[in-house]
């Protein structure tokens, strides 16, 4: 059984952390996903995160505000945020970025509020998780003007073009691949795992969202991220086997994990 790293979960929500986590993480670990980045989206997630993180050697933890909160960041916040990314749990921040899709904080503020989490992260050393959605040029200009490529990190569930993978791959940044991959009609997504190399490749399952098939409908889980890369494999022409252990060491490098 090759290893998996599930390297976006959301196991502080309620759809998990209130409910059935250490059933969930044992089928995770059964089906050889035995390591998990669990990600928060604002400060109170953000410490379940890095509960979840200490209560379990093999999960690690995200921290930052997600974009749909921006709106709620102030100084107070974002000095809450440095100190909980400096717990040795932590190996990123975020996930941080822009979403004009559901304009829940205007937009000025979300690009505001991006620079100066990328500017945290910069100060901390940590490598970045990004939140990118219908805001493709706003992500990459951004990203540049803030000298992101000093820490880089991972655009999560690229939603992107090839062109655009190559943009972020060229500061720093590994492609994130979520569940959509094995939808028959994600024409996009599977360009971008045809054209870019297995080295900059990431399996996440964003869960409890975004779940793949043969589970679509129902509540994702870490355990899925096993549908994710066997797509990834299909799509490739590869041994699963083969994006397993690329994938995996692809995380632990932007990490700045040893393997255990």
């Amino acid at each position: 059984m090759e290893v998996l790293f599930d390297t976006h979960a959301h196991l502080g929500l309620e759809s998990f952390f209130d409910k059935d986590l250490e059933r969930v993480i044992r089928r995770a670990d059964e089906v050889g996903v035995k390591y998990i980045a669990t990600v928060g989206i604002d400060v109170e997630e953000s410490e379940k995160a890095i509960k979840i993180a200490a209560d379990h050697e093999r999960i690690f933890a995200i921290v930052g505000v997600h974009p749909h909160e921006a709106k709620r960041v102030t100084d107070d916040v974002l000095e809450k945020m440095a100190r909980l990314a400096r717990h040795e749990k932590v190996v990123a921040y975020g996930e941080i970025g822009l979403d004009f899709y559901r304009n829940h904080s205007p937009r000025h503020t979300q690009m505001a509020v991006f620079r100066k989490q990328i500017r945290l992260a910069r100060e901390l050393g940590l490598p970045i998780v990004i939140h990118d959605r219908d805001a493709h040029e706003e992500t990459v200009r951004i990203l540049r003007e803030e000298k992101a490529e000093e820490v880089g990190g991972i655009i999560h569930c690229f939603s992107g073009d090839a062109r655009m993978a190559w943009d972020c791959i060229a500061m720093g940044f590994l492609i994130s691949i979520p569940g959509t991959v094995t939808f028959k009609k994600a024409k996009q997504v599977h360009d971008v795992v045809r054209e870019v190399p297995l080295d900059y490749l990431l399996v996440e399952t964003d869960c409890p969202y975004l779940t793949p098939v043969p589970h679509r409908g129902k509540r994702n889980e870490p355990a899925y991220v096993c549908y994710t890369a066997e797509a990834v494999a299909a799509v490739k022409d590869l041994a699963f086997e083969k994006v397993a252990v690329a994938t995996t060491r692809n995380a632990m490098r932007i990490f700045g994990l040893n393997r255990t």
